[in-house]
């Protein structure tokens, strides 16, 4: 489990194709001592360490991920988000966030505002019933509130840190951006038609 608060910027070190999934490693000062198993959220992908070497942590992507979710555009020099898991006795700052994407949205427009930024997404169709104004979201594993909703996605306000210690400082129209919805929201769901 994760809370969408990223805690540093990685660098993807290598990106290898293999017979069943795609090889990534990624380098980042607060990955050292990551065991091999464990779960690291990258750009909100929840994936599983499976070599570990310092600081650098390699993660195995098989074609189910890479079809779902933003993470086959990957390439050498890129910088993503690195999350890792909340331990049972640590603060709870964003919200619940799976590492489960939901959908790949794409970047509309970023606009200036006062200090920050508003950034507007374009989700797919079937997660917009899931997206409501001051709801949560979270966008390339970045847990935020919804400021606004428009016909074909959202419209997110990002303030200076985020916009320097993310990759949302980094995006611009056309990016893709890997979603997921609040899964209180998927479970609510599911309870009412389960009810019907």
């Amino acid at each position: 489990m994760f809370t969408g608060i990223v805690e540093e910027l990685g660098t993807v070190v290598s990106v290898t194709d293999g017979d069943a999934a795609r090889r990534v490693v990624v380098s980042a000062p607060g990955l050292e001592g990551v065991a091999v198993g464990a779960s690291v959220a990258v750009n909100g992908v929840c994936l599983t360490a499976v070599e570990v070497a310092e600081s650098e942590v390699t993660m195995e992507i098989v074609p189910e991920t890479l079809d779902r979710t933003s993470l086959g555009r990957l390439a050498v020099g890129d910088r993503v988000n690195i999350e890792l898991p909340l331990p049972a006795s640590g603060r709870f700052d964003g919200h619940l966030v799976q590492g489960h994407v939901d959908g790949v949205g794409r970047v509309v427009a970023v606009e200036e505002e006062d200090a920050g930024v508003s950034l507007e997404v374009e989700a797919p169709a079937e997660l917009l019933a899931y997206i409501v104004e001051k709801g949560s979201i979270t966008v390339d594993g970045v847990s935020l509130t919804v400021s606004g909703l428009t016909d074909s996605g959202f419209t997110v306000a990002l303030i200076p840190h985020t916009l320097e210690v993310t990759t949302l400082g980094l995006r611009k129209p056309g990016d893709p951006v890997n979603l997921e919805v609040d899964i209180l929201a998927k479970y609510v769901e599911r309870l009412l038609r389960a009810g019907k």
